[in-house]
């Protein structure tokens, strides 16, 4: 099986240009059904599944290879290599923000600008750099999401989203969590929550546009204000949004921000 039918890679529009869209933990690439549309006219548009996450090969993932963001990052360069496509714009929400901002900093050139959507490169509180939690309630997360991860999915998933229960992004993503593997999510869980790539931020020479939720409880503006300061050539966009997930729940916002950057 090859790369493009691992991770269940779809392609549409006829631009010259191509957006790639990268998910974020415990989501598929259907997370981007009320985003993508809005440049499938001007844009070729890649969607993809992270290895372990939706339909993508199960079985093709290696524990030990996903502990470290980066390999999730060499996917991303892979599927361009593989669609053979010259300097796409990369799209990624939470962790693979993250991780794509990981290969552009590996691959210099191989990305012509990133989108970040609510990005963070550390959710721990240190010294002067806010990342949203103190040590033990981070670790608290992770442990709850060890212990019970049903549990964990069906209670987390709402103040991801910024939402009640019952709203449609809260569900959504509450769905899919629950659809993922336990014991991937598990794992990549722990990857996503605890890893500290701060020290790489300074590397990502792409042109890159932070967005983020004026109130997110996952990342606040305090990481996209230091990512700002700390990236060469990023530009931070605070849009009117509540959540973790505003190409959920505020896509035409999220839509609208991304293509003036582009267009600009």
């Amino acid at each position: 099986m090859g790369i493009i039918e691992r991770h269940n890679v779809n392609v549409t529009g006829n631009g010259a240009k191509t957006i790639v869209f990268a998910h974020g933990f415990g989501c598929d690439q259907t997370m981007w059904q009320f985003v993508a549309p809005a440049f499938v006219r001007d844009y070729r548009v890649v969607l993809f599944d992270l290895m372990g996450a939706g339909q993508s090969d199960l079985s093709d993932y290696d524990f030990d290879a996903y502990s470290d963001l980066l390999r999730h990052g060499q996917d991303i360069v892979d599927i361009c290599d593989a669609l053979d496509l010259e300097a796409p714009v990369v799209i990624g929400h939470s962790v693979s923000a993250i991780t794509s901002g990981l290969a552009a900093a590996a691959n210099p050139g191989r990305f012509s600008r990133l989108a970040m959507v609510s990005p963070s490169p550390c959710f721990m509180n240190d010294g002067a750099y806010h990342g949203g939690f103190d040590r033990e309630d981070l670790h608290g997360v992770v442990e709850f999401m060890q212990e019970n991860y049903l549990g964990w999915a069906q209670q987390l998933a709402p103040a991801i989203a910024g939402q009640s229960p019952d709203e449609p992004a809260a569900q959504m993503l509450t769905q899919s969590f629950c659809r993922t593997d336990p014991n991937i999510a598990r794992h990549f869980g722990q990857v996503t929550f605890l890893s500290d790539r701060r020290a790489d931020m300074h590397k990502i020479d792409t042109p890159t546009l932070i967005v983020q939720s004026r109130e997110d409880g996952i990342a606040p503006v305090t990481v996209g204000e230091w990512m700002q300061a700390e990236m060469p050539h990023a530009t931070l966009k605070v849009i009117d949004a509540i959540g973790h997930c505003p190409h959920m729940t505020s896509p035409q916002e999220t839509a609208a921000v991304i293509r003036d950057y582009l267009d600009g």
